[in-house]
Formats: C-alpha cells, sequence, structure tokens
C-alpha cells in the first residue's frame, strides 16, 4: 500500500519523514528535489513537499487584463520569478499519481491548507481528495507529529473555501483595478506606468497619508513648563498643573516663586504591582522585537519561521496569548533547562505552573512557545527571537512584580509642587526576563514639614508636537487593531509598500507618488481606500471558517464592489490618467535637464525591461540616460556639470549620472562612524537601505547588530 504526504515547505517534509521513521530514506527527484521514502505501518510511505504555492489564479482567455473569470495554473507557467516551483511540482505528480492514500501536512491555516489542496486536486488528481486525511500540528517535534499523524482529520473545507475567495479577492482588488489604473494613464498620457493597489494595501497606505497630513497641518501651540531644582540631592520637582498653556498664569507661577524656599506639604506611600507579561502570539512578537532589537516585523516573521521549520518553536502565525496545559510545561522546562542560562531562571519558577495568559484565542494554534528542544547553530537574527521566545514563556509563570511608590507634594509660596520615585520591593517575573528594564530608585531623605531650599526655578517654553509618524511595529498594530489583513499578510503588505516606493524610513514617511494615488482614489473611487469595505470582506471572509456565509457569496459581494470601482474609473479616466502621472513625475524627478531647463524623471521602458531618466519636455527634448539596474540616486550631484551623483553595483560605486562627463567612478565614502557595536566590539556606522538611515555593525555579515538612528543612544547605554 502507497501513501503520499504533501509538505509545504522541504524543511518540514525532511522533520516530518525522520519523525515517522529512523530510517527514512532521502533521495533526489531530476537531481534537484529532494523527497523521502519509509516504511510505517505495512504502508510504503513518500513525503514529498512544495516551497510554498504551486498555484497561481489568471484569467481564464486572456492574461493582465481586467477578469473575473479566473483559473489555478501552475505558478511556473504564470510567472518566470516562480520557476522554481516547477521541479517541486512535477515531483508531487509523479509521485502522488495513483497512491492508495494522501495525507495533507501542510501548515494548518488557511494558506497551508490551500496550499495542500490544491496540490492533491491538481497535481495528483481530484479523486485523491477522496483519500486524503488532514494532520494538524503547531510544532514540528517527534511527538507531536506522531500524534498529528496517528489522529488525523479530515481536510477542513471552510479552510479551503476562505483561501479560495481570499485569492479570488486578492486579484480582483489588486490585478483588475491595478491593471485599470495603468490603462488610465496609457489611454490619457500614452506612456506606461506600473501601478499597485490592493484590498488591504490600499486602506493601509490611506491610513499612512491621512497621518502624513495631520502632521503637516499641525499647528503647534506653545506651553510652559514650571520646575525647581532642590539644593537637597539636586531633586527636580515640577509644579503640579503640568503644560500650562497661558502664559500669564506660567508668568505669575514664576514670579511670585522666584528665589523663595520649597515646603515637604505631604508625603504618600502607595505600593503597586506589574503583571507578567502574557504569551507571544505573532504581533506580540513583532512590537517586542521591533523596540528591543529594532527588527522590521518581517525580518522577525521570517526567523520565528525559520525556528519553527527547524523544531525549535511553535508555529508563528498565530493570534492565542492563552497557554494550554496540554503543551506539557514540566516537560519543556525539564529540556530547556539543559542550557545553563535558562536553568538559573526555570529552577526559580513557582511549584504551581499557572500562566499569565491574554485574552486572545486562536482555535488552530497555541502562542508562540519553545518546544523544549535545544538548538544547535542559529543566526545572529535566529539566536535574538529565539531567546526572547523563551524568556517571555519562562516570564509569563511567575508572579508579578511590586514596587512601592512615593509621591511628594512641596509648596512654594502657596504653589504645588511634586516629585515622585518607585523602588522595587519584589522583583518577580521581571527578574527572569533580561529585555525589561526595572525602574528602581532611591528614595530621598524627606519627611513632611521639611523646609527645602531651592537652587534654581526654570521656566521652559515648549510647543505641542504633532502625532508620531507609524514605525512598521506600531502600523501592524494599527492594522490588527481595524482588522485590515491577517497576521500572517500584514507584514508582507508593509514591505509592498516599501517596493512599490509609496514609503520610505524606518519613521514611515508617504511619498508623493502614494499621497496623490490616495488623494486621486479618495476623489474618484474612495470605496477602494475605505476601511470599512476591506473589513466588511474580512469578516465575511472569518464567516466562511465558521459557517456564516459561503465562498460564492462573498466572492460575489467582491465583484460587485470592484465593478463599482473599474465604472468610477472607466467615467473619469483621463482626470485619473492625468493626475496619477503628473504624481508619478513628480515623485520621480531627480534633477534639471541641462539642455532645456525642464525636469529629469526617472522612468521604466516596459520594452527593455529597465530603467532610464528622460526629460520631462520630451518628445520637444530627447535628452536621456541610461542608467545600471539597482542605482541609487544621491543628494549629491556632480561639481562639473552639476547633474546628480548616482549609486550603483556590488561594491557600491558612485559616478555622475552622465557616463560621458568624465569623471571618475570611484567607491563610495566611507559611512560616518557612530561608535563601539555593543555586541562584538567593531565600528557603528551609518548606512542607508531601504527603510532610510540606519546603523549597522562594520563586522557584518559575522556581526548582525543594526538598529535606527534613534534607537542608537539607548542601545549603546
Amino acid at each position: 500500500m502507497h501513501e503520499v504526504i504533501i509538505c509545504e515547505k522541504p524543511s518540514s517534509a525532511e522533520k516530518i519523514a525522520k519523525a515517522l521513521s529512523p530510517s527514512a530514506k532521502k533521495k533526489l527527484y531530476n537531481k534537484k528535489v529532494k523527497y523521502w521514502e519509509l516504511k510505517r505501518d505495512s504502508k510504503d510511505i513518500t513525503v514529498v513537499s512544495g516551497v510554498g504555492h504551486l498555484y497561481s489564479l489568471i484569467p481564464k482567455k486572456q492574461k493582465y487584463r481586467v477578469s473575473f473569470d479566473l483559473q489555478w495554473v501552475p505558478a511556473h507557467e504564470a510567472s518566470k520569478a516562480s520557476a522554481f516551483t516547477k521541479n517541486y511540482l512535477n515531483a508531487i505528480k509523479k509521485f502522488g499519481k495513483n497512491a492508495d492514500s494522501y495525507i495533507h501536512a501542510c501548515d494548518y491555516d488557511v494558506e497551508g491548507t490551500l496550499i495542500g489542496y490544491n496540490a492533491l486536486k491538481y497535481a495528483c488528481g481530484e479523486d485523491s481528495l477522496n483519500k486524503a486525511s488532514r494532520m494538524k500540528f503547531s510544532t514540528l517535534t517527534k511527538k507531536d507529529i506522531i500524534d498529528a499523524y496517528e489522529n488525523r482529520i479530515d481536510i477542513d473545507m471552510h479552510q479551503v473555501d476562505n483561501g479560495i475567495a481570499r485569492h479570488i479577492l486578492d486579484y480582483y482588488f489588486g490585478m483588475n483595478i491595478s491593471i485599470a489604473l495603468s490603462d488610465s494613464v496609457k489611454k490619457t498620457k500614452h506612456r506606461f506606468l506600473k501601478l499597485s493597489v490592493g484590498r488591504v494595501q490600499t486602506p493601509t497606505l490611506s491610513i499612512l497619508v491621512n497621518r502624513e497630513k495631520e502632521i503637516r497641518e499641525f499647528v503647534p501651540e506653545p506651553y510652559w513648563n514650571l520646575k525647581a531644582i532642590l539644593d537637597f540631592e539636586d531633586i527636580e520637582i515640577k509644579h503640579v498643573e503640568g503644560n500650562i498653556f497661558d502664559r500669564e498664569r506660567a508668568e505669575e507661577i514664576f514670579n511670585k516663586c522666584n528665589g523663595k524656599d520649597a515646603v515637604v506639604d505631604k508625603i504618600t506611600i502607595s505600593k503597586s504591582k506589574t503583571q507578567p507579561p502574557v504569551p507571544f502570539n505573532l504581533s506580540g512578537l513583532q512590537a517586542e522585537a521591533y523596540n528591543v532589537f529594532g527588527f522590521s516585523p518581517k525580518r522577525t516573521q521570517i526567523a520565528a519561521q525559520n525556528l519553527y521549520s527547524a523544531g525549535y518553536t511553535s508555529y508563528p502565525r498565530t493570534s492565542s496569548q492563552k497557554l494550554p496545559e496540554s503543551l506539557g510545561f514540566e516537560n519543556i522546562f525539564k529540556q530547556l533547562s539543559a542550557n545553563r542560562e535558562f536553568k538559573t531562571h526555570i529552577d526559580k519558577l513557582p511549584a504551581k505552573l499557572k500562566p499569565h495568559n491574554g485574552k486572545k484565542e486562536d482555535a488552530a494554534h497555541p502562542p508562540i512557545h519553545p518546544t523544549g528542544i535545544l538548538p544547535g547553530k542559529l543566526s545572529k537574527d535566529e539566536e535574538k527571537i529565539y531567546k526572547l521566545i523563551v524568556y517571555r514563556f519562562i516570564a509569563v509563570f511567575f508572579e508579578a512584580a511590586e514596587f512601592e511608590g512615593m509621591r511628594t507634594t512641596l509648596n512654594i509660596e502657596g504653589e504645588k509642587f511634586k516629585f515622585n520615585r518607585r523602588r522595587v520591593t519584589h522583583k518577580g517575573w521581571m527578574e527572569h526576563y533580561p529585555f525589561k528594564k526595572i525602574d528602581d530608585e532611591r528614595f530621598p531623605d524627606v519627611e513632611e514639614g521639611d523646609v527645602m531650599s531651592v537652587k534654581e526655578l526654570i521656566k521652559e517654553e515648549k510647543e505641542t508636537k504633532p502625532p508620531a509618524r507609524y514605525n512598521q511595529a506600531s502600523l501592524i498594530k494599527e492594522l490588527e487593531k481595524k482588522n485590515l489583513g491577517t497576521k500572517a499578510t500584514r507584514a508582507d503588505i508593509v514591505d509592498k509598500l516599501y517596493d512599490r516606493k509609496y514609503i520610505s524610513g524606518t519613521k514611515i514617511e508617504v511619498n508623493q507618488l502614494g499621497e496623490n494615488l490616495i488623494d486621486t482614489l479618495n476623489t474618484y473611487c474612495n470605496n477602494l481606500t475605505s476601511e470599512k469595505l476591506t473589513r466588511d470582506l474580512e469578516n465575511q471572509l472569518e464567516g466562511i471558517n465558521q459557517d456564516k456565509t459561503t465562498k460564492e457569496s462573498v466572492v460575489s459581494e467582491g465583484e460587485k464592489d470592484v465593478k463599482e470601482i473599474l465604472g468610477d474609473i472607466d467615467k473619469n479616466m483621463k482626470g485619473i490618467g492625468s493626475k496619477l502621472y503628473d504624481a508619478y513625475q513628480e515623485s520621480n524627478i531627480v534633477g534639471t535637464c541641462p539642455n532645456c531647463g525642464g525636469n529629469l524623471v526617472k522612468r521604466y521602458s516596459p520594452k527593455t525591461k529597465s530603467s532610464f531618466v528622460g526629460c520631462s519636455n520630451y518628445p520637444d527634448c530627447t535628452t536621456i540616460y541610461s542608467i545600471p539596474k539597482g542605482t541609487n540616486f544621491l543628494k549629491k550631484k556632480c561639481e562639473k556639470c552639476g547633474l546628480p551623483i548616482i549609486s550603483f553595483g556590488k561594491p557600491r560605486q558612485r559616478a555622475c549620472l552622465d557616463a560621458n562627463c568624465g569623471k571618475e567612478k570611484t567607491k563610495p565614502h566611507d559611512p560616518e562612524k557612530v561608535g563601539e557595536c555593543p555586541e562584538c566590539g567593531k565600528q557603528l556606522l551609518k548606512r542607508s537601505g531601504r527603510y532610510g538611515e540606519f546603523i549597522g555593525c562594520s563586522g557584518f555579515p559575522k556581526c548582525r547588530f543594526t538598529c535606527s538612528v534613534e534607537e542608537l543612544p539607548h542601545k549603546l547605554k
């Protein structure tokens, strides 16, 4: 009897094969693709894998045109970028033909379920679905794999329908509307302009544009702070009114109190507790990794996925914050104790292991936690994320941290000032979570009625600040709060906005093209930027899982929405095309034409599939400059001709935009040195990347320490 197990990735296939049989044999298909053969329960088992999605949606009749009639085709036929999937698909076709039974062993979520379902239906044949069962696991440990194999379940068709509907809607909103917008430019301006919109991507960009406008339109308001420095231990006390927006009131307090002593009016001692953190779900891990290490959400997600694939941690794409007892806490801690560093903390755990759980649940997977298997060699990123996960898992079992607070009120000529102190009385979980700074302050020796000499009275004038820009972690939190996207896709959506050059910087700024795109859509077809439309569709998709609605009704509703938007684009084609092209021109100006004084604009040629720089007055002016692939335009101008200096190649070279200028190509100047690396002691350098300026170690790639420019002072403490 022949059984075929289909996995999502090669690393998962290896883990599953070795768990089911230590004598599993690794083989190669077509000298490139690994597969595994083993025997178990009198069955000949072949374990094969994909590499993510092996099938993609395209129009049935004509590719890359607005279409609502779609079909699944092999990914390598839909896109040259997916050519690497061909051999994996052929291996599944070969070994999956006429098997006696099939096991769907892809990741247990909507995407993983759809990947395995399509592989069965289209590669192994539709009959394979009648002989198929499903493995459900949250870790790739031997115990969990064997348990999932021996307790297989049916394929969840609600998850399948959710995945199919999600991909269809993403095509309708993404490809169809992007094509329509690009066509509006082509028909109006007779220029090719590749634009990108999406069901979640566009509302996300709209959130950023709204914040950009809030910042730009913000009118600062002056206010005053009053504080005094006491002679006793240079204690700083602040006026109890805080920010004072009335200048006359601030002057009155200053004049009344200047040169006067302070009298300790009241001392209040209070007790407080800080509860342990809750277990990590994906967004929690991404936020903490950003705060602690400066990692982008995508970077964290990749490291967490690698740790899961290696069997060291559980499945990362989870919303849950509740650790079930069925995980076997004691056994996990016993295994982790083989590491001396972890053992120091584990030995102090309470006798009764009760985690401090959060509110969020996920029926598919528990929170992210260590499996107990200690890793061998890890990359720098993986090691940091692994320790973060382990220490969070340990910390949630400890008791609350306890503090004692001292609030002291002082009187200066009838005006109240105050200072606060807080000291630790019991460290609790904070002692076992090294990524949390403990504020432990000393209480000064003062008593009520003490007269304190004032060394200096200070009146500070300040201005209110505009709302802070989002960073990647705070943006993903905002998307989660607004129920836009899913835990698995949010990091990719943010990455896509960077790739499309709509946004830049670690503190996210929207570029001119991104802002004008949203303004144009708001003017002519604002449904596409609507959070409500996206959120309603997301709720309907989740309704498929809960059997509250059907794939067909959700797709039909989405098709109706998209056709309305396409109708708006068609009615306003001239205005949309002109605005988008003008925005593109403005956002891609790199300099001034030396021949006619027009703007030099970076453009893309679909014929040569390359970028170049041309004059905005074309065809009247035919000035043109070719540029190498991967060129960045620097702010510096050529001393000889005034054209921009470009950076290109590996290692990066600098040269004048005009190759005939005669200015010699040079390597870039040494980056600015900003201190010593806290991890390896080598030089830290200020560099530029896709997200803007950042700090990196000169020891890269052996040392991968990075942080944002803003975080550098904190990291060097």
